[in-house]
């Protein structure tokens, strides 16, 4: 099988890179190895680490799982919850309808 080349906006793999640090730095000050993560989580060593890159090959339900593991899979709930610029959109058609 042939393995796609992902390329995304700098932006976009700037916010990955973070949140692999993120999740590298919760596993720190749990003070759990590399390898323990990887074994709780069910998934390799090398996987864990290109979790911990950022990388975007490494599917949702991994990052998922990984911060499962570290106590923070509620966070994931918290993405997208405030939808400030869908709010104003939808504000801005509400407003824009008029009464008969």
């Amino acid at each position: 099988m042939k393995k796609r080349n992902i390329v995304l906006l700098p932006q976009v793999m700037g916010t990955m890179t973070l949140l692999g640090e993120h999740i590298k730095l919760a596993r720190l000050r749990r003070k759990l190895t590399a390898e323990q993560v990887a074994e709780r989580a069910g998934i390799s060593r090398r996987t864990l680490v290109s979790v911990e890159k950022g990388l975007p090959s490494v599917a949702m339900g991994i990052y998922m799982q990984v911060l499962f593991v570290l106590g923070l899979s509620d966070d994931m709930a918290k993405v997208a919850r405030d939808d400030k610029l869908g709010r104003k959109l939808q504000d801005i058609k509400l407003m824009g309808t008029k009464r008969k």
